[in-house]
């Protein structure tokens, strides 16, 4: 069974940068979506980036607009957040989840990681 694994999580200062891997076990992504949510304490959770693995075709939420890029490894097997510009307001648990048969539902998800940025 694939399982997705969600690294790379941290305590970073306001300004620093992270960068989350979410790797596919046994397998690739092949013909997913690959989503970054994330959940803060006494909130929601919410979409902050996804990707199309073969057409890249990616989305991004406003408040993370040009400060996060997401993308895949060659292999189709990880997909990386690269968080630059980190502010207090991105701590949070991040979660990876995947859309694996284009249903539009995120049908498979890795455990979380978290993202504390400290002011």
């Amino acid at each position: 069974e694939v399982q997705l694994q969600a690294s790379g999580g941290g305590l970073v200062q306001t300004g620093g940068s992270l960068r989350l891997s979410c790797a596919a076990s046994r397998s690739t992504f092949v013909n997913h979506r690959v989503a970054w949510f994330r959940q803060a304490p006494g909130k929601e959770r919410e979409a902050v980036s996804s990707i199309s693995i073969w057409g890249h075709t990616t989305y991004y939420a406003d408040s993370v607009k040009g400060r996060f890029t997401i993308s895949s490894d060659d292999a189709k097997t990880t997909v990386y957040l690269q968080m630059n510009e980190l502010k207090p307001e991105d701590t949070a648990v991040y979660y990876c989840a995947a859309d694996r048969w284009g249903t539009g539902e995120w049908d498979l998800w890795g455990q979380g990681t978290l993202v504390t940025v400290s002011s």
